[in-house]
């Protein structure tokens, strides 16, 4: 793993980040899933250097090291992030999105057209408030959503109990029995101890930051994200497995309707893991071959 850098911006921001493949290499600012942190970039770190990408990989406002910012909104997130990026000298640069870091890089390309070349969503969170039913979620997802609308203080009761828990080494040994319960596709993908250890462990730490940073960055899913999906003009790459059971492939064939610039891939025999661990490469490749002419 990389190490790790710390940018401050403004008078109390406090942002970590790791960067991975080809420090000379196109910039991509990478956001990370849920419940996960910026080491979960640790996929890219092979593909990103055999196509000359350099990612940048940024905690998000209260999780590992990063500072938490009480009751922030998705719409709070471009600011910060363009502090980041203005501290590191970069100037245009693309973003990949994986799982719940898909509102941030929406979000993002809205706001910085000028600079955001493209963006990349990965097996990508619908925008939850908008749905008409939740029946294309994750069950747990379903829990969380109605406890979160019914009985708020109890879910965040839920989250610190957690934490001790979750944020233990021994806990990355009990998700390793439970990955045989995932479609056959995403058990198969995280036998590879890399891929695992990035998709887990990279979870772990964001438990160890703080519940209270896990329980906000989750609250971003379940409000207004603030904006439409019509309104991004930057162009957008969705990739999905249509065996993707944490969010189904219908939803992402809605998203993707939305967007005015989008091209849309629908992997076969890929699910919610497996998509990204195997098609990294050709993900990241077809990512920064957006307007080059290729």
């Amino acid at each position: 793993m990389n190490s790790e850098q710390v940018i401050h911006v403004g008078d109390h921001a406090r942002i970590t980040l790791t960067e991975y493949g080809d420090p000379v290499g196109m910039p991509v600012i990478f956001c990370h899933g849920w419940p996960s942190s910026c080491t979960m970039a640790e996929l890219t770190d092979d593909a990103a250097r055999e196509v000359g990408v350099r990612i940048i990989s940024p905690d998000r406002p209260g999780i590992s090291g990063s500072a938490l910012q009480k009751e922030r909104k998705l719409l709070d997130w471009p600011p910060l992030l363009e502090s980041v990026v203005d501290c590191l000298g970069i100037g245009e640069f693309r973003m990949l999105a994986i799982s719940g870091g898909a509102p941030y890089a929406f979000v993002t390309a809205l706001a910085m057209p000028a600079r955001v070349g493209a963006i990349a969503v990965v097996s990508g969170v619908p925008p939850i408030h908008e749905l008409g039913d939740h029946d294309g979620l994750l069950p747990l997802h379903r829990w969380m959503l109605a406890l979160y609308r019914m009985r708020p203080e109890l879910l965040r009761t839920c989250f610190h109990a957690a934490r001790p828990f979750i944020s233990m080494r021994a806990s990355i040994r009990v998700a390793r029995g439970l990955v045989r319960l995932l479609q056959p596709c995403d058990a198969e993908s995280l036998r590879d101890s890399a891929a695992f250890n990035a998709c887990f462990e990279s979870q772990r730490r964001a438990w160890r930051g703080s519940a209270e940073g896990v329980m906000m960055d989750a609250k971003i899913y379940a409000e207004p994200w603030g904006f439409a999906l019509e309104n991004i003009d930057v162009p957008v790459r969705l990739w999905h497995g249509r065996k993707d059971r944490t969010f189904s492939v219908r939803l992402a064939e809605a998203v993707a309707r939305r967007l005015p610039n989008c091209t849309a891939h629908y992997v076969d025999n890929a699910g919610h893991y497996s998509l990204p661990i195997r098609n990294m490469r050709r993900i990241l490749a077809d990512l920064i071959a957006i307007g080059s002419g290729d």
